[in-house]
């Protein structure tokens, strides 16, 4: 695949009357590690929204380009995966069933089947369990699988530990630095460090706060 690059351009969201940031400019090029933080309600989740194009801004543009041309924004689910814990799964689908849904739009890293991408997530015992049935722990793990395995270059990860227990974060760690050594990963985090570990670049949404004026 073509190097994907990212450009965030003048972004900027508000609520309401009130902006929760403005005038955000940078560049993330193929194979960035970003940590985007920032305190509660500044905007992270909502950044990595806008990034994913799920969430639209009020101003500015996000614009992914390989080397050929800019990539139109309809085809790039192609091009990212998501994960989050507020993201929801059909309830009713076992496993096996969510994943075999999930490979009518997207395919899996050097074509794995669907059995390998249970082993791989350490689900196999829970082949044939409708999700609803799932822990938390267990949902977030399902999330977490579906978008690391996808094969994308551009990876994005909402508070990816969440619900997670130690024997779970200690399978996160091995899933990051087994996929994606060469792909785009942009972690949104509350200053966790197992979230982040391999993060070599902080973009802090506070810094881009329009501060109210005192009269």
């Amino acid at each position: 695949m073509n190097p994907v690059n990212i450009s965030l351009s003048s972004l900027g969201k508000k609520f309401g009357s009130e902006w929760i940031f403005r005038n955000l400019n940078t560049d993330i090029p193929q194979g960035e590690r970003l940590l985007i933080a920032g305190g509660n309600g500044s905007g992270k989740s909502t950044l990595l929204q806008i990034i994913s194009g799920y969430v639209t801004p009020n101003e500015g543009e996000v614009i992914f380009k390989n080397t050929q041309a800019e990539i139109d924004p309809d085809q790039l689910k192609q091009y990212v995966s998501f994960a989050s814990p507020y993201l929801q799964l059909i309830e009713d689908f076992t496993l096996q069933e969510t994943i075999e849904h999930v490979t009518v739009f997207k395919s899996f890293v050097s074509n794995i089947s669907v059995n390998e991408v249970i082993e791989t997530m350490e689900l196999s015992v829970s082949k044939n369990k409708p999700v609803k049935q799932f822990s938390s722990g267990m949902k977030q793990r399902l999330k977490l699988g579906l978008a690391i395995l996808a094969d994308t270059q551009v990876l994005l990860l909402d508070e990816p530990v969440s619900n997670l227990d130690k024997p779970s974060i200690i399978w996160y760690r091995k899933m990051i630095e087994k996929f994606t050594p060469d792909r785009t990963v942009i972690v949104c985090s509350n200053n966790i460090e197992e979230e982040h570990f391999f993060c070599t670049r902080l973009l802090n949404v506070s810094d881009y706060k329009i501060k109210k004026t005192v009269v």
